[in-house]
């Protein structure tokens, strides 16, 4: 059934940390005090969309700010759909998202003549969580997880999907329809984007996925692993099996690509009008310098170094005609 899952990152902590300030103000870490150095550069940079890339970016904006604070960076996190919808608007600068850019989010660009670009900023992997208590699931095929998360799943109990399984309904807690987590479960697991039982608790809060598991032995539910990670005290995983064994969502099974379905790439989204500002084109060279470990710190994974270089290259060609 595949070995124990790993101890979390260390940075997870630090993730509470970014998550509970920005959600609490909603101004982002940074910018809302005059701390560090005057690097003379001046100007603000507004980001918002996944709620799920948020700690990343807020901690970024965090450590640029130290060097530049005179540089004002709210960081918001109203979901990736909804972000996308004021970004397309050109409310934003940039785009924290947790899937790729949708048709009618093309569209909606277009139509208010935004153009943009995207960088690939985050790895990620999906955890699958269940309460400590269920000691009878430790592994899952991705059948399995389409038998009880698709939207015509006849799944109500343990031992409806295993006749050795206990006869205890089971509570679903995932990601709400705004949510970038919520498209690339249900399209990676159940085929479609928004194909989902009709009868699980969607909620735009991970952390409020986690309270429903912890508070129910028989429940399920879905989220970034290193929400997991950050509460694996009071949580367990179950591993998932795509065709070549029980894989757990790791640092290594993720950065390597081991762990599949569930990892993917998260997206930071540019919008090309925001580089005629020089405080724009300076904080995304930063980003991209610091996203590895900054992503690690808050429990994410990194990037491969190939992919920040050749994003360096794109920005480099865009910033010819502003430099």
């Amino acid at each position: 059934m595949g070995t124990e899952p790993m101890s979390g990152a260390d940075g997870v902590s630090r993730r509470r940390v970014l998550l509970g300030v920005a959600g609490s103000s909603l101004m982002g870490l940074s910018g809302c005090i005059v701390h560090g150095e005057d690097s003379g550069l001046e100007g603000e940079i507004v980001i918002d969309g996944s709620n799920t890339l948020l700690p990343n970016s807020a901690l970024v904006a965090e450590q640029f700010n130290w060097e530049n604070n005179q540089v004002q960076i709210p960081v918001r996190g109203s979901g990736t759909g909804a972000g996308f919808q004021q970004f397309c608007r050109g409310e934003t600068d940039l785009q924290n998202a947790s899937r790729d850019i949708a048709d009618d989010e093309r569209d909606l660009c277009d139509s208010n003549d935004v153009d943009w670009i995207q960088l690939e900023v985050v790895t990620d992997g999906l955890a699958v969580m269940k309460h400590p208590e269920n000691d009878w699931c430790d592994c899952l095929t991705t059948d399995e997880l389409r038998e009880l998360w698709g939207s015509d799943s006849d799944i109500e109990t343990w031992q409806d999907l295993d006749d050795e399984w206990p006869d205890e309904e089971i509570s679903f807690y995932g990601r709400d329809t705004a949510s970038g987590t919520f498209d690339y479960f249900t399209e990676t697991i159940n085929g479609a984007v928004g194909n989902i039982r009709s009868d699980y608790s969607g909620t735009p809060d991970t952390n409020a996925i986690v309270r429903g598991v912890r508070g129910n032995r028989n429940a399920i539910g879905f989220g970034g692993a290193g929400y997991y990670y950050e509460n694996e005290d009071e949580l367990d995983l179950i591993a998932v099996d795509d065709g070549d064994g029980c894989i757990y969502p790791e640092p290594e099974t993720i950065e390597e690509g081991t762990y599949t379905p569930l990892s993917r790439p998260m997206y930071l989204y540019v919008r090309e009008q925001s580089l005629e500002r020089e405080v724009v084109r300076v904080f995304l060279r930063y980003y991209l310098d610091n996203t590895q470990q900054t992503a690690r710190d808050v429990g994410f994974y990194a990037v491969p170094d190939e992919t920040i270089d050749a994003q360096h290259e794109k920005l480099d060609e865009l910033f010819e005609e502003y430099e």
